[in-house]
Formats: C-alpha cells, sequence, structure tokens
C-alpha cells in the first residue's frame, strides 16, 4: 500500500541517509559483528552528516525539528540494510526527548552539542538485573549529600552501554514513596565508582554494545539531575510512548525488508523442477505475510501523526509495539523457515534478520506488560 505520511524533505533525508549507510555502514558491519561494538568514529560521522541530534536545537548543532518522520526514516534505512549495531535510535527517539524537554539551559549547553555531532555517546539506565519491565520497584539509590547524589545499584541490559558517555540512570531518592520517589540522573564517563561490566554475549544484535553497569558511591552533582526530583516515573511514563514508536517502525521495517527479499528468494529457489513461489502453500503463506505487515505499517505511519501532534496515548503505542514486534517475530520465523536449510545459515540475510528481531518483544516493554497497559485501558 502507498504510503502517505511523507513529504519531499523526508525523501531527500531517506537519501541522505542511504548513502551514509552503504559508504560507512554496510561494508564495515560484519566486523563490528565479530567485536560486538560498533567504532566511535561511526557516531561522529553521522553527526557530521546530520544523523544525530534530530529534535535537537540548531543552536547546539541539532536538527531543530520534532518531526519525528525523520527519525522514522534514519530507522527504516537502517533496518533496509540490517545494521541492527547502530545504537542511534536509543540516541535519537529514546534518550533526545529527557535533554532536550527536561533539561536546564546549562545542561543544554553541556551536553546537547556533543550529542549531535556524536562526541557525546548516550544511554538509559533503566533495567536492573532484578528489575526489567516493573520500574516501579528499582533498587538503584540516590540518596542527596549537599550539591550531590550519592548513586548505588546495578544496572543491566544497557544499549550503548560501552560507548556511552552521558547515561541517564533511574534511581529511587525516596524508596519508602514508591513510584512518586523516582528520579533520573545523568552520569558521566569517567565519574569514580561508575563502573562497566562486560559486554553482553546477546543471541542477536552482535554488533550492538549491551553491557552491565555499576555504581559503587558515585558522586553525582545535584546539577545532574534530570526533570523533577521524585517525578521521574512520570517522566519516564510520559516519554515511553516515543520509545516504543520507534520499536515499532524498527519491528514493521525489518520485516518488510525480509518479505521482499524472501519473495525473491522463492521466485528463483526450485524445487521439484519449479519455482518454490509457484506452489499454492508458499504464496498464502507469502500473502498472509506481506498483508498482516500492510496493515501494520499502516497502523505505525498513523501513530507517527499522532505523535507529532502531541495525540499519541500510552495505549496506542503499547498497541502498536506489542502487535508489530510480534509480527516481525512471527514473519522472520515463517520467511526462514521457506528458505529451509539455508535459511539457518549465518550467510543468508534472514538468519541474522531472525536473531535479531527476537529482543524487539522483549525490550521498551515486553509483550505481556504492553497488553497488560492496554488491558487496564478497557476498565478490566
Amino acid at each position: 500500500m502507498q504510503r502517505e505520511i511523507f513529504e519531499p524533505e523526508h525523501d531527500l533525508f531517506r537519501e541522505s541517509v542511504a548513502r551514509f549507510l552503504e559508504a560507512e555502514v554496510v561494508p564495515f558491519h560484519p566486523q563490528w559483528e565479530e567485536a560486538g561494538i560498533v567504532p566511535r568514529k561511526v557516531w561522529a560521522k553521522a553527526g557530521e552528516v546530520g544523523l544525530l541530534g534530530l529534535g535537537v536545537p540548531e543552536r547546539f548543532g541539532g536538527s531543530g525539528t520534532t518531526d519525528f518522520r525523520f527519525n522514522a526514516v534514519l530507522d527504516e534505512e537502517i533496518c533496509r540494510v540490517g545494521a541492527s549495531g547502530l545504537g542511534f535510535a536509543l540516541h535519537n527517539d529514546v534518550v533526545a526527548p529527557y535533554l532536550t524537554g527536561l533539561t536546564t539551559e546549562e545542561q543544554q549547553q553541556r551536553w546537547l552539542p556533543g550529542f549531535a555531532s556524536g562526541e557525546l555517546i548516550t544511554a538509559i539506565a533503566m533495567s536492573e538485573p532484578g528489575a526489567g519491565s516493573d520500574l516501579q520497584n528499582v533498587r538503584t539509590t540516590a540518596v542527596r549529600d549537599g550539591d550531590y547524589y550519592i548513586l548505588n545499584g546495578a544496572k543491566t541490559f544497557i544499549t550503548n552501554g560501552v560507548n556511552a558517555d552521558l547515561v541517564i540512570v533511574v534511581a529511587t531518592t525516596a524508596p519508602e514513596a514508591g513510584a512518586h520517589g523516582i528520579s533520573l540522573l545523568a552520569v558521566e564517563r569517567d565519574t569514580p565508582g561508575f563502573e562497566r561490566g562486560r559486554n553482553l554475549a546477546k543471541i542477536g544484535l552482535k554488533a550492538q554494545d549491551t553491557a552491565e553497569l555499576s555504581f559503587t558511591d558515585v558522586r553525582v552533582p545535584a546539577a545532574n539531575l534530570i526533570g523533577t526530583q521524585g517525578r521521574g516515573f512520570v517522566h519516564l511514563m510520559e516519554n515511553l510512548p516515543q520509545e516504543r514508536l520507534s520499536i515499532a517502525v524498527s519491528a514493521v521495517a525489518g520485516a518488510q525488508r525480509v518479505l521482499a527479499d524472501t519473495v525473491e528468494y522463492c521466485k528463483n529457489r526450485t524445487a521439484f523442477g519449479r519455482p518454490i513461489g509457484s506452489f499454492q502453500n508458499t504464496r498464502f503463506v507469502l500473502a498472509e505475510l506481506a498483508t498482516e505487515t500492510d496493515i501494520a505499517r499502516t497502523y505505525v505511519d498513523r501513530a507517527i501523526g499522532l505523535l507529532n501532534r502531541g495525540e499519541l496515548t500510552v495505549e496506542d503505542a503499547a498497541k502498536a509495539k506489542w502487535w508489530t514486534t510480534e509480527l516481525a517475530n512471527k514473519v522472520m520465523d515463517r520467511c526462514l523457515q521457506l528458505h529451509g536449510g539455508y535459511g539457518y545459515m549465518m550467510e543468508y540475510p534472514v538468519a541474522k534478520a531472525w536473531q535479531d528481531a527476537r529482543v524487539q518483544s522483549i525490550f521498551g516493554g515486553t509483550t505481556e506488560i504492553m497488553k497488560e497497559i492496554v488491558g487496564r485501558s478497557l476498565g478490566l
């Protein structure tokens, strides 16, 4: 189905993104997968051509626009080439709103220029060894001590965790207050007591650095408080719809890419003397997947428009997130099956896509949590 949400400026941006990826990412991504990390110089190059700092004011070197359609274009093009190691979506789609919407002028002057140039790589630390989706029960603590907070705790599954220069840490400043005692603190690289654990070995997303972080009596300046003390949970809830929509955008884009590759494979691969695409079962499977991905794309495009108008609800973002990520896993699995034994070989893109897609129904809030959000919105 023809899409109707983009304007000529988005198409030009897509061409720019595609050129960058073909020149600076695609030839090198396999070696980044072996290394388990994307070199920092790639971030700097992305900053030079305007791929970072989407939503950051122009006076700090950013795009100056909050039009999420540009974010969607970047996310889609990254998925189109299978560059799953790039943590740009986390940087632009997830962290940026905290640094542009909740920070002081002084904080913006400190952080936003580097954010847009790629010199300052960011992460957000929510999940803990004992608290994943349950953000109200984080155990990381931040105790006020004069002009500092004393931060103690541990985080895990942190995207960009190895490369990050600035980490927004979710901590409790009033444990007895539950959700009303959560605050957000920005912890900078090389702060004493802030340690990075191992780069975690994952099923997929091999080139994306994902780390454990620990904080032992870390003295975080009070000037690094993001937003209002005790309103961290509210700040998270306000920004999670955009994060979940970002995941949905990538889920659909990845599914459509693998589906297109599989259609071509089925036209050329023969069995019993004819292309496997000529068998009714193959046509029906592909017809089903093509229909569902088109429907998913239509919903996500609608959600992008709502987000731009400030009207995307928590419930609608949850619907988009759980449906599209479950669909992506279904598409990857069915397409791998149609490749037969070759689908299990890493030399075929469908194998990598199958591995990379699995986590999408887990991070950003599991499918089960998303359904809980939707169910509660029904008054149940």
